[in-house]
């Protein structure tokens, strides 16, 4: 990440400030992209947002989350920090597959892994965290349900196995659905995403390789392939071989397995009616069905059910302002948060 200078922040707080006093002129737009670059990606995640909600509307059975997706961040009001803008107040609609609502989640997620791993490295000095994806073959989207409650079923098996118990200490899983490369209307690609934690003898005498890891799986899948499985120790991604490993490095590493549980991209599809019908039905198989799981030294570490307020500001939320705020309202003719100082405090 690359840091602004102090003198950069003073002269951005000046900007900021100055807008606040001196509104632009009526006919004139001032995007948030403009404004404040690092807020620039609001443009990007509400355009999703907007897209999945137009998919929404064209069916009657989803009518409702149209609608709630529609007020979904419509309007953003920052306060003014030492850093730069910090969202302060914000609308969302929590519909599963709203990108913004995935992507403020997955910050949150990201973030309290931040703070939770400095006291996992005091607690576990020694453990190491590896990436684990588990996959089996992919399901026609119809059965999808069926299918997660499968893998979940299995999962717990594994988590018993004694190859298993005896090098990981603590664990993380997401489950993250896309779709079917060559069959992507009708086929899905459900996986689990999985952040071990194991003991420093898992690279001694309980080192398990990957074909064990995939016989492993197999086995408490109970299926007579061999799934593709891939296994891998969390380090920084472009490090040089024999470069060392950092604290930072591991941190990001580690923040990798918390990813969206449906990209935006795979819920949008190729724009076809048979596209938009493998997502209702994705919608329809996924409903209330649960996301994330932790256990061991790890349990609770993560949680589903977010607060608006950790939705707001997951990484700055706790940054100091004064109480003026500057208020963005997303124009979905114009693609982006426009200034709206009528709706300042």
């Amino acid at each position: 990440m690359v840091r602004k200078s102090p003198q950069n922040v003073k002269e951005n707080t000046q900007i900021f400030e100055y807008i606040y006093d001196n509104h632009p002129p009526q006919d004139v737009d001032l995007p948030l992209a403009i404004v404040s670059e690092r807020d620039s990606v609001w443009d990007t995640h509400r355009n999703d947002t907007a897209a999945v909600g137009d998919i929404y509307a064209q069916c009657d059975e989803f009518e409702r989350y149209s609608e709630r997706i529609s007020d979904c961040s419509g309007y953003l009001l920052f306060g003014i920090g030492e850093s730069g803008l910090v969202l302060k107040q914000a609308n969302f609609c929590r519909v599963r597959y709203c990108p913004v609502c995935q992507w403020r989640k997955s910050l949150f997620w990201k973030a309290m892994m931040y703070q939770k791993y400095e006291q996992l490295r005091q607690e576990y000095p020694k453990h190491r965290f590896i990436l684990l994806t588990l996959t089996l073959e992919n399901p026609p989207i119809t059965e999808l349900r069926a299918t997660l409650q499968h893998m979940n079923k299995s999962w717990h098996r594994l988590v018993k196995r004694k190859e298993f118990t005896a090098v990981v200490d603590g664990w993380i899983r997401t489950t993250e659905v896309t779709r079917d490369e060559k069959r992507s209307n009708t086929y899905a690609h459900p996986h689990f995403h999985v952040l071990l934690m194991v003991k420093p003898s898992y690279f001694g005498k309980g080192y398990l390789k990957q074909m064990d890891w995939v016989r492993l799986w197999a086995s408490v899948l109970q299926v007579n392939y061999l799934p593709n499985v891939d296994i891998r120790v969390v380090k920084s991604k472009g490090k040089a071989k024999g470069e060392p490993v950092t604290d930072d490095d591991i941190k990001s590493g580690v923040v990798e397995t918390l990813k969206y549980a449906v990209k935006p991209a795979d819920i949008m599809g190729d724009g076809s009616q048979a596209s938009n019908d493998w997502f209702y039905e994705l919608t329809r198989q996924t409903h209330k069905l649960r996301f994330v799981a932790t256990g061991g030294a790890l349990k609770n570490i993560l949680k589903d059910d977010i607060s608006d307020k950790e939705m707001l500001a997951p990484a700055d939320g706790d940054e100091q302002t004064d109480k003026r705020r500057l208020n963005f309202t997303y124009y979905k003719r114009k693609r982006s948060y426009i200034y709206n100082p009528k709706y300042n405090e």
